[in-house]
Parts: C-alpha cells; sequence; structure tokens
C-alpha cells in the first residue's frame, strides 16, 4: 500500500510542478527573483531549492554519494532551463517511484547530511519527507505567487491528480 501511495504523490508532484511553473512562467525574470520574506529569498530560488532538494535524495535513495550543495545554491539562473531541467527531474522521481519496493522502503539509508552528521534513517520516513519536502516548498512559492498580480494555481491533491 505504501508503494502505491508513494507512485501516487510522484505523479501529484509532476502534475503540481507543472501547474507551478506554468504559474511562474508568467512572471518576468525581475518578479520571478524579486527578494521577498521567503526562505530562499525569491520564486526563483524556492524553485532552484526545490531541485537541490530533490537531486540530493534522489542520490541518495539509489546508493550514490553527492558533495554537499549549498541548499540556496542557483543551480540555473535561466527560468527556461530550470523549466526544462524540472521536467527531467519530475520524469526521473516517477521512474524512481515505479520501481519502489517493500523491500527498499524497509531497509535503512545512512547519508552525511549537509552539516556532515552521519545518519541513518528509515528509507520509507526518507520517501515521505521526499515528498512533503516538496509541498512544503510549493506552498511557499504559491504564497509568494499571491503577491503577485499572477494568480496561484490550485494545488489541492484530488484537484490535480483527478482524471
Amino acid at each position: 500500500m505504501l508503494v502505491q501511495h508513494f507512485q501516487t504523490l510522484a505523479r501529484y508532484n509532476t502534475l503540481a510542478n507543472r501547474k507551478l511553473y506554468d504559474a511562474c512562467a508568467q512572471l518576468s525574470d525581475a518578479e520571478r527573483t524579486r527578494i521577498r520574506p521567503a526562505f530562499f529569498k525569491s520564486i526563483h530560488g524556492t524553485l532552484n531549492h526545490i531541485m537541490v532538494g530533490d537531486r540530493i535524495w534522489l542520490t541518495r535513495f539509489e546508493g550514490g554519494t553527492i558533495p554537499s550543495t549549498e541548499l540556496n545554491a542557483i543551480l540555473y539562473e535561466d527560468f527556461e532551463a530550470l523549466k526544462a531541467a524540472r521536467v527531467a527531474e519530475d520524469d526521473h522521481i516517477e521512474a524512481f517511484a515505479a520501481g519502489l519496493t517493500h523491500e527498499f522502503l524497509a531497509q535503512s539509508i545512512q547519508y552525511v547530511n549537509n552539516q556532515g552528521r552521519h545518519l541513518d534513517d528509515p528509507a520509507d520516513l526518507l520517501v515521505a519527507h521526499f515528498f512533503n519536502h516538496q509541498t512544503h516548498h510549493r506552498g511557499q512559492i504559491h504564497d509568494m505567487l499571491t503577491q503577485t498580480d499572477v494568480a496561484p494555481p490550485s494545488l489541492d491533491m484530488h484537484r490535480v491528480i483527478r482524471p
């Protein structure tokens, strides 16, 4: 049941990101990068942060190690390049979720966090965190969109995944 739930969250992630990026594409670069009262200072900064987090966690889930990246790193200055990378990353997330097994979720994952701490956490908790992290920061972008002339899209899961 948990595997299917995470697969649903992966699909929701893709659809919610498409809606959010479509809204953000209506903004000028200046509006997307405008400093706002948010963790990652702007809509563009927060979109990049989600990408940073996704790449860190997917690398860990796939058994790799990844050098510590500043969580506020701007991986893509150009919005169109970021949007294209987001589409590719969402495909990667859906492929990861499609391959999830109960055995994977029952194991633990050892990793070094961005503060250099060596950790060993249950995989099911980390995958849940992965999807929660995306939702958390999409909510911040949604709030920042309310400070612009572009209406934020509805991101309610039951509305987004409805066929």
